[in-house]
C-alpha cells in the first residue's frame, strides 16, 4: 500500500471514529428517551447501549495507530484485566458481575483518551453549540414535567413505568429528569452546557446570538425547575472558574459584566411569570429544608465532595485485600448476585472503588483518577496563561465529575468520559495527518 493510500485509510478512520463519537454523545442524552418513551421494552439492554459504541472506538483507534499509550490509561486498564480476576478468584465470583463493573475501566475510561486524539478544538466547540441547541429545548421538556403530575406520558419512567420518573423535591412537586433515565441526567447534562454558556459569552462572535440567549435562559429556568442543589454548586464553581479566566485577560472583564448584566435581566424578565416564580419558591424550599438536614454548604459541597476521600479511609476492618469484587456496589451487580449486598459499606465513588477492588488496588485507581485530574488542571492553566480559555472552563465541571463522579450510574459515568475527552480535545489545533502519520504520542 502507497503512502497516499495509507494517508486515505488514516483519514477515513478518522472521520468515522469522529461520527462514532457523536453517536455516543447523542446516546448519552437521548438514552433514557429511548428507555421511557419509544422502546421500553428493551430498557434492559439500553442501559448500556454505549458500551459497544465505546468498544468498537477504542478496538478501530487501536488497529488505526489511533490509541495514545500513557501511563494513566495503561495502569487503568492493566488494574481493570486484575480485577476482573480476583473478583472471580477471591471476590463474589460471578464473571458477569465483575466483567460489567471493568467495563467502566477497560471501556470509557479509554474512550477519554480516543475522544482526546480523534477531535480537535473546531469539534469541541461544535459539540458545544450543538450542547445549547439541545440545552434550549431540554428547558421546555423539564418545564412540562415540573408542571405535570408523574403520572403524565412526560413523566413515565423507565420501562414505561407509570409511578414517572421524578424524584422528590419540595412543596410537593418532583426533580425532572429530562430526556434521561434519572433526575441526575438534567444536573449533569446542564452542568456540560453551562461551560459551553459561559465560553460562548466571552466569545460572542463564535455562535448566533439567538442560540445564546434560548441557551442561556433555558439554563437559568432550569435551576429552580430541577429542584437541584448539585445543579446549583456547580454553575457556581464553572462561574468560578470563568471569574479567574477573565481575570487574567482584560479584555474578558467587559464581556463578563455585559454577560453579567444579561443574566441578571434575563432573570427579571423571567420573574414576571407565574412559572417561574413557583420554580424559584420550590427550589428555595428544597435548599432551606437540605441545607437544615445536611448542614449548609459544608454538607452540600465540601463534605460530599472533600469527605468522599476521607470516608474512603474509614472503612471497615475486614475488608477483604482484593476487596468484595468488581461491580459488586453496583445496582446491575446487586441484581444479577440475587439481591446480595452490602449495606452501608461505601456512600462515596472512592469508598466503592476500594470496596470493590480491595485497598491496595481501589487506592491505585483513585490516584490514577486524582493523577489525571491534576495533569489537566495544570495543562488547562498554563495554556490559560497564553490566553486560551476553553480548556479551563472545561476543567470547572471536570475537576466535579471525573476524580469521584459515581461511574456506578451509567449517565454519571458517560459525562465523565466525555468532559474529560472534551478537555483533551481542547488543547488541539485541527489534526495534522502527517503527524499522525509517524505515530506521534498524545497525552
Amino acid at each position: 500500500m502507497g503512502k497516499t493510500d495509507k494517508r486515505k485509510n488514516v483519514e477515513n478512520a478518522h472521520l468515522l471514529l469522529k461520527k462514532g463519537i457523536w453517536l455516543y454523545f447523542f446516546l448519552l442524552i437521548f438514552e433514557g428517551a429511548l428507555r421511557k418513551w419509544i422502546l421500553p421494552g428493551f430498557a434492559t439492554p439500553l442501559l448500556v447501549i454505549r458500551d459497544p459504541i465505546a468498544l468498537w472506538l477504542i478496538v478501530t483507534a487501536y488497529n488505526k495507530g489511533l490509541l495514545p499509550s500513557n501511563l494513566y490509561l495503561n495502569g487503568v486498564v492493566i488494574l481493570g484485566f486484575v480485577g476482573i480476576v480476583t473478583s472471580v478468584l477471591f471476590g463474589h465470583g460471578n464473571l458477569l458481575v465483575a466483567l460489567f463493573g471493568a467495563r467502566t475501566l477497560l471501556l470509557h475510561f479509554p474512550l477519554i483518551f480516543v475522544i482526546g486524539r480523534i477531535f480537535d478544538r473546531a469539534d469541541v466547540l461544535k459539540m458545544g453549540k450543538i450542547t445549547l441547541m439541545i440545552a434550549a429545548a431540554m428547558a421546555v421538556l423539564v418545564a412540562l414535567q415540573f408542571y405535570s403530575p408523574q403520572s403524565a406520558w412526560v413523566n413515565r419512567g423507565v420501562g414505561g413505568d407509570l409511578e414517572g420518573a421524578g424524584f422528590t423535591g419540595a412543596m410537593g412537586y418532583s426533580r425532572p429528569p429530562g430526556t434521561f433515565s434519572f433526575t441526575n441526567g438534567v444536573t449533569l447534562f446542564y452542568s456540560f452546557a453551562t461551560c459551553f454558556v459561559f465560553y460562548f459569552l466571552l466569545n460572542s462572535k463564535l455562535i448566533n446570538k439567538l442560540l445564546l440567549i434560548a441557551a442561556t435562559t433555558g439554563l437559568l429556568v432550569v435551576i429552580p425547575l430541577s429542584i437541584s442543589r448539585g445543579l446549583f454548586f456547580s454553575v457556581g464553581v464553572i462561574g468560578f472558574f470563568v471569574i479567574i479566566a477573565a481575570s487574567r485577560k482584560p479584555r474578558y472583564l467587559t464581556r463578563m459584566l455585559i454577560a453579567v448584566l444579561a443574566v441578571v435581566l434575563i432573570i427579571l424578565v423571567a420573574n414576571q411569570f407565574a412559572f417561574f416564580r413557583t420554580a424559584t419558591e420550590v427550589f428555595t424550599a428544597r435548599f432551606t429544608n437540605a441545607n437544615e438536614s445536611e448542614g449548609g454548604l459544608e454538607g452540600v459541597f465540601l463534605d460530599r465532595y472533600f469527605g468522599g476521600l476521607l470516608s474512603s479511609f474509614t472503612l471497615k476492618s475486614g475488608l477483604p485485600v482484593f476487596g468484595y469484587g468488581l461491580g459488586k456496589l453496583t445496582n446491575v451487580g446487586t441484581m444479577l448476585l440475587s439481591g446480595k449486598t452490602i449495606s452501608g459499606l461505601a456512600e462515596g465513588e472512592w469508598g466503592r472503588m476500594i470496596a470493590e477492588s480491595g485497598p491496595f488496588l481501589g487506592l491505585l485507581l483513585v490516584f490514577f483518577r486524582i493523577g489525571l485530574s491534576f495533569k489537566l488542571a495544570l495543562l488547562s492553566f498554563q495554556r490559560l496563561g497564553q490566553g486560551d480559555i476553553l480548556p479551563w472552563v472545561l476543567m470547572g465541571f471536570c475537576l466535579i465529575i471525573f476524580p469521584q463522579g459515581n461511574w456506578a450510574q451509567p449517565t454519571s459515568l458517560g459525562f465523565s468520559t466525555l468532559i474529560t475527552g472534551l478537555v483533551l480535545a481542547s488543547f488541539r489545533g485541527p489534526l495534522a495527518f502527517k503527524d499522525k502519520m509517524k505515530g506521534q504520542k498524545q497525552q
